[in-house]
């Protein structure tokens, strides 16, 4: 009886040393392989949900463009009236980039799924300047604030804070994230405690016309805004693409990513810079979004599947600019309700972010 047992168990161990046994019922699809994806099931997913995402932005895209055209399809008043509409579409792209880019990379460096840039106070800061403006000069004034130079103005006081704060807050042997971002929400709550006094001593009026500043719209942007705004986002959305690969380390953690030869704290800066630029050019754009980001990078995690941020970045655009478009043009088209799609998507994307926070347990 004990022959036959040591046999089995020799030929239990030279087949465990001779090389991985494969199991039998696993197909290409199901075996794990290195790269961005564990399986190539998940390699063709992810190829598909881009594809689906490409179809249904130019879907969109095409349909704010030239549904309800009232001039007949090719026409010169046709072409004239679909140029019109692209300023709004080209608007949304931006938004788009800015909001998905930003939330994703702020994320990653902040370890945190839940947070935001929006939390460092830009929204607060921007409610507070459209609120001073009529405040101190009335409704002449908020219709003077507008043009290039009231865009420029607002932008570099956004990357003014968020520069002081990083220099202040992450150099030095005490440097700490985490006190960073508690600066940034007592900052933030203290610009919307002012912005809320001043409003208070307004006009009816005022008031009413101030409102309309105070929710992200489409509406808000100028063209004229199109020459800063546009290489502003071009370069630093392609900064953080260059930074994908010492992103996904960062996403280990400081100690990991010192550990494998990653200046955490130097990368940790460039993309909190970086992100607060595109976040600071949405905002001055087309106003508060608070919640868009989040909901865009929570798709976009759910969506790529993955830890690489060179697969993430494009999913979360591509979910951003779908989301954004698709919006305008259900609510425009079909419900003739365009003037409250920021308030649906803060809505929805607010509604995520308590499931997420409610799921997790934690910040």
């Amino acid at each position: 009886m004990t022959e036959p047992v040591l046999a089995t168990s020799s030929r239990a161990v030279a087949t465990q040393f001779d090389g991985p046994v494969e199991p039998p019922d696993l197909d290409d699809s199901q075996r794990r392989t290195t790269g961005s994806f564990a399986t190539a099931k998940g390699r063709r997913r992810y190829g598909a949900v881009v594809v689906g995402l490409v179809l249904l932005a130019v879907l969109f895209a095409a349909g704010l463009l030239g549904w309800g055209n009232p001039m007949p399809f090719g026409t010169a008043g046709f072409w004239l009236i679909a140029e019109r509409r692209l300023v709004g579409v080209t608007v949304m792209l931006i938004v788009a980039i800015c909001q998905a880019m930003a939330t994703v990379g702020f994320q990653t460096v902040t370890n945190n799924r839940i947070i935001t840039p929006s939390i460092i106070g830009f929204e607060s800061l921007y409610r507070a300047i459209q609120t001073t403006s009529v405040y101190l000069f009335g409704l002449g004034g908020l219709v003077a604030f507008t043009g290039l130079w009231a865009f420029s103005l607002q932008l570099a006081i956004m990357l003014g804070l968020s520069l002081a704060l990083y220099g202040w807050l992450l150099s030095g042997k005490y440097a700490n994230l985490q006190v960073m971002l508690l600066i940034g929400i007592i900052t933030g709550g203290g610009l919307g405690s002012v912005a809320s006094f001043m409003q208070r001593l307004l006009t009816p009026s005022e008031f009413d016309v101030l409102t309309a500043r105070m929710f992200g719209s489409v509406n808000n942007a100028d063209p004229s805004y199109f020459p800063i705004a546009i290489p502003l986002v071009v370069v630093s959305s392609a900064g953080l693409w260059l930074l994908s690969d010492r992103l996904n380390v960062v996403a280990l953690g400081r100690d990991a990513a010192t550990g494998l030869g990653v200046a955490y704290k130097k990368n940790l800066i460039v993309v909190l810079i970086l992100s607060s630029t595109l976040i600071a050019t949405s905002t001055a754009l087309v106003g508060p979004m608070t919640f868009f980001g989040f909901l865009v990078a929570t798709l976009a995690y759910q969506l790529a599947d993955s830890y690489d941020h060179r697969r993430i970045f494009p999913v979360a655009v591509l979910s951003g600019f779908v989301v954004l478009s698709g919006a305008y043009f259900i609510l425009n088209h079909v419900f003739y309700a365009a003037g409250v799609v920021s308030i649906i998507i803060e809505l929805i994307g607010g509604s995520v972010f308590l499931f997420v926070l409610l799921r997790k347990g934690t910040l």
